[in-house]
């Protein structure tokens, strides 16, 4: 799995009881192709076993800068490194780190390391909000590491609710994909995309939608972000998790998407259209609900706004715009089709009777239609992947623009 597999990373866990989500880590990392060594810290051992370690990764934890045959240990470790994240993060090693320490494994590795570093802070509430850790933090940020913000959350047993609490293990698996992939084309650019279904109203408790999860530009949002983007996901109602680290605005109808979408693309350096917006509306939404008895013999349909259409004088210059054309017959000739009507880059076409693609899956197969007339064919594949794959096009034009 992008950017995870076959890359050597070091999971970092010192004493604290939030150190059994850092099982879960290493699952995630080991499951995504990683190749991981565990360090843990004499505390750590108190609170979590080494041989869980060893049973996750197929690898045994590393526990001691000293010993016959691992003199060496903190070095060969430090430099096999491509990335290190320590998780959690205690307000002693927080110090200890910051002074440049070097009194243990963990730390000595932390000074022979150039891999990039992402600390995990996880403490109580009063001890993260001392200015001594407060300020520890922001040297650890000045001297290059990245520092997560705790969640507010529950604490330990009896000390309540507040910020101190370990983010969960999924949010710091993202983290380290960003650690782990910075592409330098999208690093610090500015990607609004679009994702999942609107819905129009035909009374307060009915509407007009159709049947996204909104997963494709979800996928697109989280691999834009992981790539180093600032990214803007303008999302419908979606049916699949919302994805960390991202600015996201919800609106639930086309209108409210073109709008949003408006004010969004003037500071925007690329924009990729992967939501399925509702094309019809009611022309007279009802005021109350509409009654079996009274029903309606017809119900009048009026178009919605297209989107990118509508909202192509905002487009700053050198903007690049990718759409999304799901057809079911002659989706190429469809693609094409729109491609030129809305000025865009590139249009990604797909077919919704495909088996395996449209809605509802995991996977999708795409073709992808350029500006030059240009095509590309991909494989069936996870919508992951196609998400890297339209952000690779989206980076290449980006570096040929400036």
């Amino acid at each position: 799995m992008r950017p995870y597999h076959g890359r050597r990373i070091l999971l970092g866990v010192t004493g604290g009881i939030a150190s059994y989500k850092s099982a879960w880590l290493a699952r995630l990392l080991v499951k995504a192709g990683a190749e991981l060594d565990v360090v843990l810290t004499r505390s750590a051992t108190e609170f979590i076993g080494a041989i869980t370690f060893e049973a996750l990764t197929g690898r045994a934890p590393h526990t001691s800068l000293f010993g016959v045959g691992h003199a060496l240990d903190h070095i060969k470790l430090a430099r096999r490194a491509e990335a290190i994240v320590i998780a959690p993060a205690t307000a002693d090693f927080m110090a200890r780190a910051a002074h440049g320490q070097a009194d243990d494994l963990l730390t000595a590795c932390l000074l022979a390391t150039e891999a990039p570093v992402l600390l995990v802070p996880a403490m109580n509430d009063r001890m993260w909000a001392h200015p001594q850790v407060q300020r520890n933090a922001i040297h650890l940020r000045e001297i290059g590491y990245q520092v997560l913000e705790p969640d507010e959350g529950m604490l330990a047993a009896g000390e309540g609710s507040g910020p101190g609490r370990m983010p969960e293990p999924d949010a710091i698996f993202a983290h380290v994909g960003r650690l782990l992939e910075s592409d330098p084309a999208l690093q610090g650019r500015r990607i609004v995309v679009t994702a999942g279904p609107t819905r129009e109203p035909v009374d307060p408790v009915r509407f007009l939608s159709n049947r996204s999860s909104g997963r494709m530009g979800v996928a697109i949002a989280e691999a834009a972000w992981r790539r180093g983007a600032s990214v803007a996901l303008i999302a419908g109602p979606l049916s699949v998790p919302l994805p960390i680290g991202l600015d996201v605005t919800h609106v639930e109808t086309t209108e409210e998407m073109a709008s949003a979408v408006r004010d969004a693309l003037p500071t925007a350096d690329a924009l990729v259209m992967a939501a399925a917006p509702a094309d019809f509306r009611a022309e007279q939404p009802a005021d109350h609900k509409i009654k079996k008895q009274t029903r309606p013999a017809q119900l009048a349909l009026t178009s919605t706004p297209d989107i990118l259409s509508v909202t192509r004088d905002a487009r700053r210059a050198g903007a690049v715009v990718v759409g999304f054309a799901l057809e079911t017959r002659d989706a190429l000739a469809a693609g094409r089709s729109k491609l030129v009507a809305k000025g865009l880059d590139m249009i990604v076409v797909n077919d919704a009777t495909e088996p395996g693609a449209g809605f509802g899956v995991e996977t999708n197969r795409v073709s992808f239609v350029h500006a030059s007339g240009d095509e590309e064919h991909l494989e069936l594949l996870p919508k992951t992947e196609v998400a890297d794959a339209i952000l690779d096009r989206v980076a290449a034009r980006l570096a040929n623009r400036g």
